[in-house]
């Protein structure tokens, strides 16, 4: 519906802290928002819809009305938006999708005996969560350790309740794991404070066990009671295993979460780092589809309310550490400090080891991102759904089955190379790609891309001249015609690449640029560009593929660096032909080892001889060279 059929009236809205709901022509909620005023916040949207934003435009014309309650601060807007977000699954709010149901280590402290095992899904009341764990076998072996140590019951109840009737114990009470609460060989409150003591190891509280049980074996030991200082000594070693799993990053007081974010203009990668007593208790990672206009400080936002509305209070940490400060730290930092009953610090890293493990978090949250974008590339629904969406959007006479992208990649205008990637399908196809030593110098890029378009499309005509392989009847190199080509760039590159193309004669070629910014798709000679949705897999496709060729290209220009740094270093050596530099390559990997070499393991190459190994060992450390090697003891001689 037309907005301004459902504006509110002016002077109607409140100048108060609030939350908002848009509903469609069917009541269904399509959207929900906070403000610190929802006078000001409701007003953006009922501006003139050429000014929105593309998606928030989307949602402002799928509404019919809008409501809003408003609240005392902006921690109960922030709270209240949380659960109506849950309650109602508006669908242009964002949706956090997890990689999968994380296990967690779970006590059931609400039972009279409590039971220690792994659990996934919703949590539920009277249970402590420890992790989330990446896998749920790393649970089962912390907790295979713990047993020794803390031996609680981990059976289920209908094991419990069978030993019981039977009053006989199950296997776990034979070997020592379980003191067996269920034939009553250790009372409730025995058994409770051991599940106490578990739960404060598991929390991060893991020196006062080990210093206490090592004193009691030194003790023990004194005592002459070995058979007791053996048993305490297996448990210590039990606990130091169980620790071990758990990689120490910070300082032993440290009780953070770690969160980082990596996004592109359609989605967006969350990963967080558990970490507690220092070191890494568990891990997880959420993809989020960007279906409104928000930027990265509202996206963490929105996430920590999403990972935090769900937590039990007592598994919120002392510090949330985040790549990207939301958009109201000291709201998020009151809202958190209310649930938890105690201050919590969110900020930014900036310096020192936990901006260290931010940027290993971020690592973990772009590979992800990657693995989510190559799953749903895998999906034979969605890619001919994509190419169904680039036919109908960019007026294709058929289905794009062949797609070619190229990219430009250089250093300040200098050493220029390209790249084109091809897919097939909807599916990249590695044995087609190729690479390019662009000609043109000087950072002209529409120069750059017109110049291999034209190479690419030259080989296209001799090839399809030339006969076909005669096994396989397959056309050689570069004869298959693609439905699509696209560049990176804007209307600018697209128009070059047209131009290169339709000078050979071909007419049954699509250019398209996909320019970076807005992710605008410029079909060549036209002068507005095409903008497809945001979740269109047809835009999906096109970024993948564009991304791709940014890969390979970036990937090139880098090893013709390196190859280049190699080249340069090895050709000043006097006596050092390209036989030997090859070996030397070939035997120790890179150039890097070959500087860390010795000259006795550089005589391990063949055709590299004592006084050559001194020279090359000298010329890489910067050395003036002396007198040669002992061939004896391998030492330096002297002039």
């Amino acid at each position: 519906m037309d907005p301004a059929l459902y504006r509110p009236a002016s002077g109607s809205v409140p100048d108060r802290p609030g939350v908002y709901r848009f509903l469609d022509a069917d009541g269904r909620v399509v959207y929900v928002g906070k403000a610190k005023s929802l006078r000001s916040r409701l007003g953006q949207y009922f501006q003139d819809p050429e000014a929105l934003h593309p998606r928030t435009r989307s949602m402002v014309w799928a509404a019919s009305s809008v409501t809003w309650t408003v609240v005392a601060t902006e921690v109960e807007a922030l709270q209240l938006e949380y659960a109506w977000i849950k309650e109602f699954d508006p669908r242009f709010n964002v949706k956090y999708r997890d990689d999968k149901s994380y296990p967690f280590l779970a006590v059931s402290v609400g039972e009279e005996f409590p039971r220690a095992q792994v659990m996934r899904g919703s949590k539920r009341k009277g249970v402590r969560y420890f992790g989330p764990y990446s896998h749920a076998w790393a649970i089962r072996e912390t907790l295979d350790q713990l047993l020794r140590v803390f031996p609680i019951r981990s059976c289920s109840n209908g094991v419990f309740k069978r030993a019981g009737q039977m009053g006989r114990p199950c296997l776990l009470g034979y070997i020592d794991k379980c003191t067996a609460p269920c034939v009553e060989r250790i009372s409730p409150e025995e058994h409770r404070a051991l599940v106490d003591d578990l739960c404060a190891f598991l929390a991060g509280d893991t020196g006062r066990f080990l210093k206490d049980r090592q004193h009691e074996m030194q003790a023990a030991a004194a005592g002459q009671e070995y058979e007791r200082a053996a048993r305490l000594r297996d448990d210590i070693k039990a606990l130091e295993r169980a620790l071990e799993r758990n990689t120490v990053v910070l300082p032993d007081d440290t009780d953070a979460d770690v969160i980082a974010m990596v996004e592109d203009e359609l989605e967006a990668a969350f990963h967080v780092f558990h970490v507690r007593g220092g070191r890494v208790r568990g891990q997880r990672g959420t993809v989020t589809e960007k279906v409104a206009d928000v930027d990265g400080s509202a996206l963490m936002e929105q996430f920590l309310t999403y990972l935090y509305g769900e937590l039990v209070p007592e598994s919120i940490p002392r510090e949330v550490l985040t790549g990207v400060e939301p958009t109201d730290p000291a709201l998020v930092s009151a809202w958190l400090s209310e649930r938890r009953a105690a201050h919590v610090d969110v900020r930014r890293p900036v310096r020192g080891d936990k901006r260290v493990l931010m940027e290993t978090v971020a690592q973990n949250a772009s590979h992800a991102l990657v693995q989510h974008k190559v799953r749903r590339s895998g999906d034979l629904t969605a890619r001919a759904v994509a190419l169904e969406e680039l036919q109908e959007a960019l007026g294709l006479a058929e289905a794009p089955l062949r797609i070619e992208c190229f990219d430009i990649s250089h250093l300040a205008g200098t050493d220029p190379v390209a790249s084109m990637v091809v897919f097939e399908d909807g599916m990249p196809r590695t044995s087609d790609y190729r690479r390019f030593s662009v000609k043109t110098q000087g950072g002209d890029d529409p120069a750059a891309m017109a110049e291999v378009v034209g190479r690419r499309f030259r080989r296209l005509i001799e090839d399809r001249s030339a006969d076909a392989d005669d096994e396989s009847g397959r056309p050689k190199r570069f004869a298959y015609r693609p439905q699509l080509v696209v560049v990176d760039g804007g209307p600018v590159q697209a128009a070059a690449a047209a131009d290169a193309v339709t000078e050979l004669g071909i007419t049954d070629v699509t250019v398209v640029g996909l320019a970076k910014r807005l992710e605008e798709v410029w079909v060549a000679g036209d002068d507005q560009p095409n903008i497809l949705s945001r979740g269109s897999q047809g835009l999906f496709l096109l970024q993948r593929v564009r991304d791709e060729a940014h890969r390979f290209a970036i990937a090139y220009q880098r090893q013709r660096r390196g190859r280049a740094t190699t080249a340069s270093a090895l050709d000043a050596i006097p006596g050092l032909g390209p036989a030997r530099k090859k070996a030397l390559l070939r035997h120790f990997g890179s150039l890097r080892n070959v500087k860390a070499a010795d000259p006795v393991a550089l005589q391990e190459v063949s055709g590299i001889g004592p006084g050559l190994a001194v020279t090359i060992h000298q010329a890489l450390a910067g050395q003036r060279p002396t007198g040669g090697v002992d061939t004896a003891t391998g030492e330096i001689l002297g002039d």
